[in-house]
């Protein structure tokens, strides 16, 4: 499985000046950049889409790791394989064929995650677990940055660890939604092992510096 990643989340960088974000996480010890794409549809917002994306591949070698907060996304998943996304998330409440939907995923090359709402139970994920890579838990309502994280996610991340080690698979915890320097550690040792910062790393005095002080929590 290998070590706890900290995954950046580019909606919370200066749209305007998005060349010295990816930069910046390029130099620092993020492991993964996070792209949370939005369709105002699904969520309350809208983000960026493929021009951006390719934009973003051409500035950086980083994982993509690509949450889709969109309705009916398998219309565009060969486009996000041929733009070079590695890890493609789906929401559970978005997919209404969710198995056809990373089918697809991994036909396409990339590696598949399911993502849930923070009011949506894990044991439903129950039926595809074997099949995905991550499962990213909403620690906030999905949509905008900078919220405050939601309790119950601890629980949920235990429950969901245990499901991952009944059946003896490799499947990564992702937290996305209000991670800090303050509830980075006890997540971990909850069991997750992937942590999306967005506020918390690109409105820090120091991102760079931001980013290796979370690192440091979960990984020594």
């Amino acid at each position: 499985m290998g070590k706890n990643i900290i995954a950046p989340s580019l909606l919370a960088a200066d749209f305007a000046d998005l060349k010295s974000a990816i930069a910046l996480c390029d130099e620092s010890q993020a492991g993964w950049l996070h792209l949370d794409i939005m369709d105002g549809v699904f969520v309350p917002n809208i983000s960026f889409g493929m021009p951006v994306i390719k934009a973003i591949k051409k500035e950086t070698k980083m994982f993509l790791d690509t949450h889709l907060m969109i309705i009916d996304p398998d219309r565009y998943t060969k486009t996000f394989a041929e733009l070079g996304v590695n890890l493609l998330t789906v929401h559970y409440e978005a997919c209404s064929h969710l198995h056809r939907s990373i089918q697809l995923i991994k036909e396409n090359g990339m590696q598949a995650g399911v993502a849930i709402n923070p009011h949506t139970s894990v044991s439903l994920l129950e039926p595809v677990l074997s099949e995905i890579d991550l499962v990213c838990l909403m620690s906030v309502n999905p949509g905008f940055g900078g919220q405050k994280f939601i309790n119950n996610t601890f629980d949920k991340v235990v429950q969901l660890r245990s499901m991952i080690q009944d059946r003896n698979l490799s499947v990564r915890i992702e937290i996305d939604g209000g991670v800090t320097d303050k509830n980075i550690l006890d997540l971990k040792e909850h069991g997750a092992d992937v942590f999306v910062a967005g506020s918390h790393v690109f409105k820090a005095e120091n991102p760079v510096q931001t980013i290796k002080k979370l690192n440091y929590i979960v990984n020594e």
